[in-house]
């Protein structure tokens, strides 16, 4: 299983990019990954700002998880790593993008529903309907 580096000692001090961001009351900001070689975009997610930091050090994706209350290092659990290309920053300094290889399997699986996307969901004739295939059953990606 992949470990993380060591947070290194006195890190938060080089870090005054963070404060360019407008982060929400809860501490946070939304964050798009987009796949570098597709162009697709893959999911939606949250960041705070230990998150982006250690995503800006490791060049792998960490997010915050708001129903668990935790960082959460993307592929910690399945192996689908993201491995971060570019972090750019929308125009009114509230919202991510980062550009990223979805690792792990191919073709790269970014949603726990098992898909590539988790924009798999289209509306079609007043209803959702999914539209992108399962590629691997979630139960066998997720042990717990």
């Amino acid at each position: 299983m992949w470990a993380p580096p060591m947070w290194g000692e006195g890190y938060t001090e080089t870090m005054q990019w963070l404060d360019q961001i407008k982060w929400d009351r809860d501490g946070l900001v939304p964050v798009i990954a987009q796949e570098k070689g597709s162009g697709d975009i893959l999911m939606f997610a949250w960041m705070n700002r230990d998150a982006l930091a250690r995503t800006a050090e490791w060049g792998q994706a960490v997010y915050w998880s708001r129903s668990r209350q935790k960082l959460w290092h993307k592929g910690e659990e399945s192996g689908h790593i993201q491995q971060v290309h570019e972090i750019r920053m929308d125009c009114d300094n509230d919202v991510l993008l980062l550009t990223i290889t979805q690792q792990g399997h191919e073709p790269g699986i970014a949603c726990h529903t098992g898909r590539h996307s988790c924009f798999f969901q289209a509306l079609r004739d007043g209803q959702w309907s999914a539209v992108e295939p399962v590629i691997k059953d979630p139960a066998t990606i997720y042990k717990s």
